[in-house]
């Protein structure tokens, strides 16, 4: 095993053709074969890159590699998006009749899946809250075929306990599908403790600079095999010049990994103390009250937090405004600060009544650190939180 730094160079190592050091962008849609023999090998080959781009592109099996490689995972695929990645997973895996358990806190688009999309498929659902392991225990079925799991999760940043989480959904013959969006694999690596697939929205950390749309998903041969199946079939195809840009980002990923988990922990430590803030949300906090898990199974914090403001939407309102290098818009993991209000994001997606039984609150801002200087965003944040002190 390599380090994370040389997979993340090296991970793709002899699925370069040629001798460029940048690999080049193949925009091809499809590819020709000198024979008929030649063009039935292509046309059957599983999770090929030589036949058509909806089956599979060499810009694709370039950062398939390397993700795996990163997260320790035998194979995998890309797709169109995150929400192409999971969506495939649970087309791929599940029929009606199934079952699968879900956190409650978790990104709105996997919530609008598994209890909106997935029951009109027949297949039911259960919601749990993740930051009790006996809640999972108590929901597993013998119908289960997937716990869905998202640590920590967005944009509460609730932890799940990874080990114990898997050891119980396959005692009950359930796979666990793990979003490790937020840690991504610098900060964790659930198949270190037996998750089944892991999955990005590879749009955020991973591509990190807000240019590219694309999902991934890794694991095991056999389980890929069985949603590459399923994508072929939806579609959901990432583009060759998107694979490359999400591959030039990896490229980077465990130096600016490096910067978001040091800037989302000096700030939470800042913002923790000030007046108009009633909580910070991160697990690098020893106010977190899951902080001892997060130092168990994570080798660093993430870039995300959440800010909880005195002053509810206004006190929240009165922080988004005053920003001056943080940018107001969706998404993050991006090299620059984003923040958003998630009540507002999400409104179009999740019932409000989810929305608030998950403990997503009005005065909740959620903030992903970029890479600028840490005294400087630090800053900017405690100047705008002093203009939201007895607001609301």
């Amino acid at each position: 095993m390599t380090g994370l730094g040389t997979a993340a160079v090296h991970g793709d190592d002899g699925l370069v053709p040629g001798a460029a050091v940048a690999p080049p962008i193949v925009q091809s849609a499809t590819f020709s074969a000198e024979s008929d023999e030649r063009f039935t090998e292509i046309a059957t080959e599983s999770r090929g890159s030589a036949f058509y781009t909806r089956y599979g592109n060499p810009n694709h099996a370039q950062v398939a590699a390397v993700v795996a490689a990163l997260e320790g995972a035998e194979t995998g695929l890309v797709t169109a998006s995150g929400m192409g990645a999971i969506s495939t997973v649970a087309l791929a895996l599940l029929r009606a009749g199934d079952h699968v358990v879900v956190q409650r806190s978790t990104y709105g688009g996997t919530t609008s899946l598994a209890t909106g999309l997935l029951p009109r498929f027949g297949v039911a659902y259960t919601q749990v809250d993740q930051t009790d392991t006996a809640a999972f225990a108590g929901a597993l079925r013998p119908q289960t075929r997937l716990v869905l799991v998202e640590t920590p999760s967005n944009p509460l940043l609730e932890l799940t306990d990874l080990a114990a989480v898997v050891e119980l959904a396959h005692a009950a013959g359930a796979l666990v599908v793990v979003d490790n969006t937020f840690a991504t694999p610098v900060n964790q690596r659930p198949t270190a403790v037996g998750a089944d697939l892991v999955w990005h929205s590879g749009t955020k950390f991973l591509g990190g600079h807000s240019d590219v749309s694309a999902g991934v998903v890794v694991g095991s041969a056999a389980l890929i095999e069985r949603v590459w199946r399923t994508a072929i079939v939806t579609g959901a195809t990432l583009g060759p010049v998107d694979a490359w840009l999400l591959l030039r980002g990896i490229r980077t990923l465990p130096l600016r990994v490096e910067r978001h988990n040091a800037n989302a922990l000096a700030l939470a430590r800042a913002l923790e103390g000030h007046p108009a803030v009633a909580r910070v949300r991160y697990p690098g906090l020893a106010s977190h009250p899951q902080h001892a898990l997060a130092r168990r199974q994570m080798t660093g914090f993430g870039g995300v937090l959440g800010v909880e403001l005195r002053g509810g939407r206004a006190g929240a309102t009165a922080l988004l405004g005053g920003l001056r290098l943080a940018k107001r818009a969706a998404s993050l993991g991006s090299v620059s600060t984003l923040v958003v209000h998630p009540r507002s994001m999400w409104a179009g997606i999740v019932d409000a009544g989810q929305l608030a039984a998950a403990g997503i609150s009005d005065g909740l801002v959620r903030v992903s650190t970029g890479i600028e200087d840490t005294a400087d965003l630090v800053a900017d944040f405690l100047a705008a939180a002093d203009l939201a002190v007895d607001v609301g």
